[in-house]
């Protein structure tokens, strides 16, 4: 089933029976490709970013990462992360930022596969092949797993979508100013110029 330019979903008993090490294994074998599984078990298989995108989710986790080296208030992760989330679906956002404690609570053997846990804080950024309805279903898919705060940022209509915890919503309309950090990212703000 199509999803978006080059981005398919894959519907298969095979699939929907794999079990979280078999996925895991699954992803391994197939390493230059970079997969999801939904909370159905069907498999999501996704493009590598074209190089614009590349350089705009850099500028992300940068910002993200600088102040966290200053806040040491948990990790941050790129989106080659894989998390396990409590519908039992296996998703990869763009950026994550999972708090010291939740962090600490994991074994090193659950640190050393798509973890079971939820970011408290997530983004999104739309490139070109992507389905702006299909994003705006994930970041859902997100906060109903436990997310407190997420930000889904389109470049190509420059708009950003705040999603937070108690599940309201904010649209900001243009890459004038600044997306800030709320009380998940204390101190945190993003400068959306530089996606422009």
């Amino acid at each position: 089933m199509y999803i978006s330019e080059n981005t398919y979903l894959i519907k298969s008993k095979v699939f929907e029976s794999m079990t979280d090490e078999e996925f895991l294994h699954f992803c391994q074998e197939n390493e230059t490709l970079h997969f999801e599984r939904d909370e159905k078990g069907n498999i999501i298989v996704m493009p590598p970013t074209v190089y614009n995108t590349g350089v705009k989710n850099s500028d992300i986790i940068t910002d993200l990462n600088n102040w966290n080296r200053k806040s040491k208030s948990g990790k941050v992760l790129d989106s080659s992360s894989g998390f396990t989330l409590p519908d039992g679906s296996n998703r990869s956002p763009d950026a994550a930022w999972v708090s010291n404690e939740k962090h600490n609570a994991l074994t090193d053997a659950e640190k050393n596969k798509f973890a079971p846990v939820c970011p408290e804080f997530i983004v999104e950024l739309r490139s070109k092949s992507d389905r702006l309805s299909y994003l705006q279903d994930k970041m859902q898919m997100w906060i109903s797993n436990g997310v407190h705060l997420g930000w889904l940022i389109d470049p190509i209509n420059q708009k950003a979508y705040i999603y937070r915890k108690d599940r309201s919503t904010e649209t900001i309309d243009n890459f004038d100013g600044y997306l800030f950090g709320e009380n998940v990212l204390n101190g945190f703000k993003f400068d959306l110029k530089l996606l422009v």
